[in-house]
């Protein structure tokens, strides 16, 4: 157990994150279990707390009488500096227990930029980076999250990982990593390796080999020993609404991104976006039923004290009874004063009646996402909403009192042009002005976001190349010189961190060398503008020969291998194509949810079914 003084407390700017003892945490004997698990997140507590699929693992794990599950975050820069002088060894939250001493450290991947976190993370625990320098005397490393879509440019600081949902397969994980533990660990890590290697959605690097051809592509990736599959399935829970779902969730001490209640509707979305990742790793639909979803919410507001519950899925608009639970759960709370909150709405699926109902309690701006100026540009990523739709959504608000409004959009999209970037403006002057013309006065406040687009693995915008550091900071340019004195406030993304990104998220096992030279030479919280050292990492690449845009600005060729390849997420590549083809076609693809399947696979591949209790209410 690490003892942690006052005195080193009292120089770090925020204590809370390192003190543990929060409402809802669990504390287990280690001696008394067979297996410990430290849950991870390689970022600052506050971004770490606020995950939901952490907390989910976190309930699953501390339920099971033979596992503890503890929680290990980042230390912000003032306490890993104190830390080091002081040699003390990264530790859990619950016991204090450093994380040397765990049997299993299992990170949640959410972001690329968070890789060389991981790193510092692992070295400020006194562990190898390295996955061949760790023999079973230390924990075996997890990774998990979208990142794990395409492992390979960690491919070789990762033990094993988890392709898609966790909930199952991290028990059967734990199941074989207890018999092989009280086996004696016989065998040793690679006997282990293998055997876990036969478990579904779990894919370990050390298995594979990548072989490239002379122009740099891959030529093929190859199983080395037959207990890894050729193809990787992800993991998917068939039935949602019976899965384990937070009720008990760990009570921060201190303020975190997500302070609230999240209240998970359902998982996967079929409107298709062409440049959204998540919309094609969480494939299918599964909704949970209403009554469940009032039964969490009313047990949550129990456990916690929390007084507003935000309703979160990739686009919880959609959820076939969400009015229904919107009332529900304003009636569950009527006289307790929880406020109920939506993210970002779908134009399409906008209700101002609906906005009226969850902000009966805590009023708020509204944010909207169009994603693009003009409708070209909506018709190419298959964004399915018009200029009508966004102007009868925003007038109604503004009918309605609104007088905030955001919106979200992005720049450097396949097909772009500077017709595409103006529209971007005109259309957020044409919101300021909408309000002029209800209220016959100005007073909106529209507040522009845009961010740089990054394409992403098992998209059909994953063979596209991105657009460089220098067009991107042109476009943003020409933004900012259209909303000078057009009274929208304008933020943007830097472009530099876009650009690294999107090497990172295309990336092979080639970036390895590259990760580990960067964060050697000081690169850490890289997602952070204050702490990201772009030189730093261009170095990296020159040094270790590796040049970024052969990852992030080439365009892929149709029949590439691409470094995913064998990393399978149920959507077939042919399916991929055919939107990818449809884009430059600017062609709607319909949302196969409640339409014609659009023979994607994922339904057919993993055997698992769309759940929509609207649909199944009217059979």
């Amino acid at each position: 157990m690490i003892n942690i003084s006052q005195s080193i407390l009292t120089q770090v700017a925020k204590p809370a994150r390192y003190t543990g003892n929060e409402l809802n945490s669990v504390k287990k004997n280690h001696s008394q279990v067979d297996v410990t698990i430290a849950l991870a997140l390689p970022d600052v507590y506050e971004v770490g707390m606020s995950n939901l699929g952490l907390k989910i693992l976190y309930q699953i794990l501390n339920d099971r009488r033979d596992t503890a599950a503890e929680r290990v975050y980042a230390p912000w820069v003032d306490m890993e500096e104190l830390m080091r002088k002081n040699n003390i060894p990264l530790y859990s939250l619950e016991t204090f227990t450093p994380l040397a001493d765990f049997d299993l450290i299992g990170f949640s991947l959410q972001y690329e930029l968070s890789y060389t976190n991981v790193l510092n993370m692992l070295d400020l625990a006194k562990i190898p980076v390295l996955s061949k320098e760790r023999n079973e005397d230390y924990p075996l490393v997890v990774g998990g999250g979208p990142c794990a879509f395409n492992a390979e440019p960690v491919a070789d600081f990762f033990d094993l990982f988890v392709l898609g949902e966790g909930e199952e397969v991290i028990e059967e994980i734990v199941d074989t990593y207890k018999l092989w533990k009280k086996s004696g660990k016989k065998g040793g890590k690679s006997a282990f390796l293998q055997q876990v290697a036969t478990v579904g959605g779990v894919y370990v690097p050390s298995l594979y080999e990548v072989f490239y051809q002379q122009d740099g592509t891959i030529d093929s990736i190859r199983p080395k020993y037959e207990q890894a599959a050729p193809h990787v399935e992800k993991r998917v829970v068939r039935d949602l609404d019976a899965a384990t779902f937070v009720t008990k969730p760990v009570v921060p001490f201190l303020d975190i991104v997500h302070d609230r209640i999240m209240l998970e509707l359902f998982r996967g979305c079929t409107r298709g976006c062409r440049f959204c990742q998540a919309g094609i790793l969480y494939r299918p639909v599964r909704e949970k039923k209403l009554k469940t979803l009032i039964a969490s919410a009313r047990q949550l507001v129990d456990h916690t004290g929390y007084n507003e519950i935000s309703l979160t899925s990739l686009s919880s608009a959609d959820y076939s009874c969400l009015h229904e639970l919107v009332r529900g759960l304003m009636e569950e709370f009527k006289d307790e004063s929880v406020s109920v909150s939506l993210p970002s709405l779908r134009i399409d699926s906008f209700s101002i009646q609906l906005a009226q109902e969850v902000q009966q309690v805590r009023k708020s701006g509204l944010t909207f996402a169009p994603e693009a100026g003009t409708q070209r540009m909506r018709n190419v990523i298959n964004k399915g909403v018009t200029e009508k739709d966004l102007e009868e959504a925003v007038t109604a608000a503004f009918r309605a009192g609104w007088s905030t409004v955001k919106l979200y959009f992005m720049i450097g999209l396949p097909t772009e042009t500077e017709e595409d970037i103006r529209g971007i403006a005109e259309l957020a002057k044409r919101v300021a002005a909408w309000y002029k013309e209800i209220k016959g006065r100005r007073g909106a406040r529209v507040t522009v976001s845009v961010s740089s687009f990054v394409p992403k693995p098992h998209t059909p915008f994953q063979w596209y190349g991105q657009n460089s550091i220098a067009e991107i900071e042109e476009k943003q340019e020409l933004l900012r010189s259209l909303f000078k004195q057009s009274g929208v406030s304008f933020s943007w993304h830097d472009a530099k961190t876009s650009f690294l990104e999107g090497v990172l998220s295309r990336g092979d096992r080639r970036l390895g060398k590259v990760i580990l030279r960067a964060w050697q030479q000081g690169a850490k919280f890289d997602g952070w503008s204050e702490h990201f050292k772009f030189d730093v990492w261009m170095d990296a690449f020159s040094r270790k020969k590796v040049d970024p845009g052969f990852y992030a600005r080439r365009e892929r060729s149709a029949h590439e291998i691409l470094p995913w390849e064998h990393l399978h997420s149920g959507v077939f590549k042919e399916f991929l194509l055919q939107e990818y083809n449809q884009a430059i076609a600017e062609a709607h693809t319909a949302d196969c949810r409640r339409t014609t399947c659009s023979a994607c696979g994922v339904c057919q591949e993993l055997g698992v079914q769309v759940v929509d209790w609207k649909v199944a209410s009217h059979a």
